[in-house]
């Protein structure tokens, strides 16, 4: 029962047009459009191409682990989580299978992005890629649980702005899109606080 739940949840989670559009089109739009008209340039030392690389990916994995949320939002409204409970399967293994699935979508991602900083002259080396995974995989178990709090805290009407807005702050503060407050200061003081700024690191 559980295995099965997990192949109909990755299933579903692939058909998801949206998933295509703001989890890998966003990130790759953003990144080909910023990236590539600076891509000679450098920011701190290191190319900016490589920079916005790390930046694109903590958006666009933060994204996808989010949006799972919007899944269970909808589940709830429509009583199949009710439904699932009269099911022999524990609510560990389906909290399991959504973030599995969340992992799944960052995990593409993360793959399509590397392509994309391979053809603007990003040159990463496989011991370099699997440390970026590694770090980027438990740098976003805190969006993992934040998916998971907003599905089941907002209704599918509302949670559309919950999780654009709020995605597109967290992702703005912590240095997603740039560095922010420069090296000391309020600003720069609240982007540490953030889980995206130690995402943003972890890249």
């Amino acid at each position: 029962m559980n295995f099965t739940y997990l192949r109909y949840e990755l299933l579903r989670t692939i058909r998801n047009r949206r998933f295509f559009v703001f989890s890998l089109g966003f990130p790759l739009v953003f990144f080909y459009l910023i990236a590539g008209a600076n891509k000679n340039a450098q920011l701190g030392g290191i190319p900016f191409a490589t920079y916005y690389l790390a930046g694109m990916a903590s958006f666009g994995t933060m994204m996808a682990m989010v949006s799972n949320g919007g899944r269970i939002a909808g589940e709830r409204s429509v009583g199949w989580n009710r439904q699932l409970r009269l099911t022999p399967m524990s609510p560990r293994a389906y909290f399991r299978a959504k973030v599995a699935s969340s992992y799944m979508m960052a995990l593409i991602t993360l793959v399509l992005l590397f392509v994309a900083g391979a053809t603007l002259g990003v040159h990463l080396t496989a011991p370099h890629i699997l440390e970026m995974l590694g770090l980027v995989i438990v740098g976003l178990i805190p969006f993992a649980a934040l998916g998971i709090f907003i599905g089941h805290k907002f209704t599918p009407d509302s949670i559309g702005p919950v999780l654009g807005g709020g995605v597109s702050i967290l992702a703005f503060i912590g240095g997603a899109w740039g560095p922010v407050g420069g090296t000391h200061g309020f600003m720069h003081s609240l982007s540490q606080v953030t889980p995206t700024y130690w995402l943003v690191q972890a890249g």
